[in-house]
């Protein structure tokens, strides 16, 4: 590797899977802005949104009219809208909290990422990375769609678009990458000459461009959560980061102040200077052993860490490096690919979406820590004696352990005012939806029907003996269940209730006593022992007592 491995002790960074959820295939994953809720676009084209706080399914996106792949989602900035990207060349904006389809309009080709305005709570506009096509602004209120350059023309001020999915030479151009910035007001765009256009997109219009060495086609691109870090992945196996100099808001401001400095005459070289001043290589991350390809490099939600997945098909790794460019860690989970990633963006997790459609969670593997509640803890690996300091344990009277206390009671305390989260790039908003009613997950239907058809089964046997027969024997049946298997498991007996013919015939010896002959007595006692005898072979059966007078 380029750098040798650190402790990996001194990193809070995820190390083992701690659980996966399973909902179908999932394909594409991606959080809301404050990591409460997960959501997954799935192979049959339903997203669904997962309570990443109970890992339970929170609210599950299904259109009747969309049953091809998502092949990406994405959260609006206060999460009450998700829009989702299938390959049947849609995008479907979605209701959050009400589950309802917003709008669905269709691309001419199949959008391979899409992403919400960052800068709006309710945005009505997105950005569209087609297959073989260049990357275009999508107003999903009128469906209408502006390509972007991808290329700077020789001559003019690179507003001039390629036509046919071709470089004016004719040389036909591959997937471009491109995303927005913090605030969303420029576009950042990776072409297949391994150049950073940087866009005006209400304006159509090239502000700067950054030469990548090497020309390789650049597959990704990646603003970190707080805009000061830009992340590039390219063809030649290699992922850079670059610094970001222009202010997270007003950005086309800060271009005007850019150009007036310059004083280039070339329009292609002023957009190099200004370019040069608007980013510049900061690390690069490569495996210089195996020259593996990555897919899906992103940023740790605090911008410390660099995480990408390898590419091959057999094996679940994920590299994490930190900014400094050193390899801490590499994940190794089952023999499946990785399709998507993200990191958490406040706690040190990792959620990998695999091959056969599972979404792993990776968590720190936290020891424990005895000395953390008490500082002068300390282990011992085998017993050993322990010898009483003087007046150690002497009891001291509860005057002398009171102190005053430095605090002044008097003092109003502010409860009103809150801190502002050191992981978040803003202040919590009113506005913003963190969490979802969680809907319980219904059983099979078919078990169900079992279920009732048993219990009705049940309850009718229980009512099937007489009042009196009920009645009598409701002590006994307190003591013991209604129902008792026999020996083959393939009869069901009860116990303790007296049929209908040995409750008429208990009633006939009652109305009639026997004589006192002895003769008699015996010849009446084995006649009804040979009734009972006789109703037990018919499968009734009577009380332990009931011949017995």
């Amino acid at each position: 590797m380029n750098a040798l491995i650190i402790d990996p002790l001194q990193g809070d960074f995820p190390e083992v899977i701690e659980e996966y959820l399973e909902h179908g295939v999932m394909k594409c994953i991606a959080f809301n802005r404050r990591g409460t809720l997960l959501a997954a676009g799935c192979s049959d084209g339903s997203c669904v949104i997962w309570d990443f706080e109970t890992r339970g399914i929170a609210k599950e996106l299904r259109d009747r009219d969309c049953a091809a792949a998502i092949t990406s989602v994405c959260w609006s900035k206060y999460g009450h809208l998700i829009l989702a990207s299938a390959a049947d060349k849609s995008l479907t904006l979605w209701d959050v909290v009400n589950g309802e389809k917003v709008t669905r309009i269709f691309l001419q080709q199949t959008p391979l990422q899409t992403r919400l305005h960052p800068g709006s709570s309710m945005p009505s506009v997105c950005l569209a990375c087609p297959l073989s096509s260049a990357p275009m602004i999508v107003d999903l209120s009128t469906g209408s769609t502006t390509a972007l350059p991808v290329i700077v023309p020789d001559m003019g001020n690179g507003v001039v678009l390629p036509s046919h999915n071709k470089f004016p030479d004719g040389t036909p151009f591959t997937l471009t990458a491109a995303c927005f910035n913090k605030n969303g007001d420029l576009v950042y765009v990776g072409n297949s000459k391994g150049e950073i256009l940087i866009i005006d997109h209400k304006n159509v219009k090239v502000l700067a461009m950054i030469l990548i060495s090497g020309g390789a086609v650049i597959k990704n691109i990646v603003f970190s959560r707080n805009g000061q870090y830009l992340l590039t992945n390219s063809n030649d196996r290699i992922i850079r980061i670059y610094e970001n100099f222009l202010p997270s808001k007003d950005g086309l401001g800060a271009f005007d102040d850019l150009n007036k400095t310059i004083e280039e005459e070339d329009t292609v070289e002023k957009m190099k200077a200004v370019g040069s001043k608007s980013l510049v290589l900061f690390r690069e991350f490569q495996d210089s052993i195996t020259k593996m390809h990555w897919k899906a490099p992103s940023f740790s939600g605090d911008g410390e860490w660099v995480i990408a997945a390898s590419v091959s098909k057999g094996e679940h790794k994920i590299y994490i490096w930190d900014r400094a460019g050193h390899l801490v860690k590499i994940l190794e989970g089952p023999k499946e690919a990785v399709f998507d990633l993200a990191w958490h963006p406040v706690h040190p997790i990792i959620v990998s979406v695999s091959l056969t459609g599972l979404v792993y969670i990776w968590a720190k593997d936290y020891t424990e820590n005895w000395s953390a509640f008490a500082p002068d803890f300390k282990e011992l690996e085998e017993n050993e004696e322990y010898v009483e300091r003087e007046g150690e344990f002497d009891l001291v009277p509860e005057t002398e352990k009171v102190k005053e206390s430095d605090v002044n009671e008097d003092d109003e305390v502010d409860i009103v005012t809150v801190e502002k989260d050191p992981f978040s790039d803003s202040h919590m908003s009113q506005e913003e939806l963190c969490f979802l009613p969680a809907i319980p997950c219904p059983d099979n239907p078919q078990q169900q029907d079992k279920c009732v058809g048993s219990s009705s089964k049940l309850i009718d046997s229980n009512h099937s003996g007489s009042p009196l027969s009920e009645e009598n024997g409701q002590a006994a049946n307190s003591a013991s269940s209604p129902l008792e298997e026999d020996t083959g498991g393939t009869q069901l007996k009860r116990k303790g209730k007296l049929s209908e013919k040995g409750l008429g015939l208990q009633a006939e010896k009652v109305r009639k006593p026997l004589k006192p002959s002895k003769s008699s007595g015996r010849l009446s006692k084995t006649k009804n022992k040979s009734v009972v005898d006789q109703d037990y072979g018919n499968g009734v059966y009577a009380d332990d007592g009931s011949d017995d007078y």
